[in-house]
């Protein structure tokens, strides 16, 4: 039997499908799929004792190399205040180095070699929520959903 954590209650799938009553807009769907979403990949990453803004964060300073706050903020769409507290956590963590930019007020961010450790053991868990997600998409459901997410990020932008 499939079970669902909504709302801090744990329901069968028959019961959390009949709990998820219609919303009236695009925004407050997504918000709650969002939702929906991340707790499937923080229920796997929290195996490996992270979450996944954070694995986010990593992944993409392992991409970019380093990167300054406001162009992880922008990059992520994220608010300075979940942005500067996740980083302050990481940092504390021993995940990230900081050193000082063109002037002493810009910090750059990179991973350290602990980060890189962190990155390649929450690796496996991403995967695994991952698969969870895409199995029970299916393939074709996975294809879209990811094609959809892209031309809905690309509108929110444009709009």
């Amino acid at each position: 039997m499939y079970m669902h954590i909504l709302v801090g209650k744990t329901l069968s799938h028959p019961q959390a499908i009949n709990a998820l009553f219609p919303l009236p807009c695009a925004c407050q769907n997504l918000r709650r799929l969002t939702r929906l979403v991340t707790n499937i990949y923080d229920q796997e990453l929290r195996k490996a004792g992270i979450e996944i803004t954070q694995y986010g964060l990593l992944t993409a300073l392992d991409i970019v190399g380093e990167a300054n706050q406001k162009i992880l903020r922008a990059g992520f769409a994220m608010d300075s205040t979940t942005l500067t507290r996740t980083l302050h956590l990481m940092r504390k963590a021993g995940w990230i180095q900081v050193r000082s930019g063109k002037d002493r007020r810009e910090r750059l961010f990179r991973l350290s070699e602990v980060g890189k450790q962190q990155i390649r053991a929450a690796a496996l868990h991403w995967q695994a929520a991952k698969r969870r997600l895409r199995k029970t998409l299916g393939a074709a459901g996975w294809k879209h959903m990811r094609s959809a997410v892209v031309r809905a990020t690309n509108a929110a932008i444009q709009a």
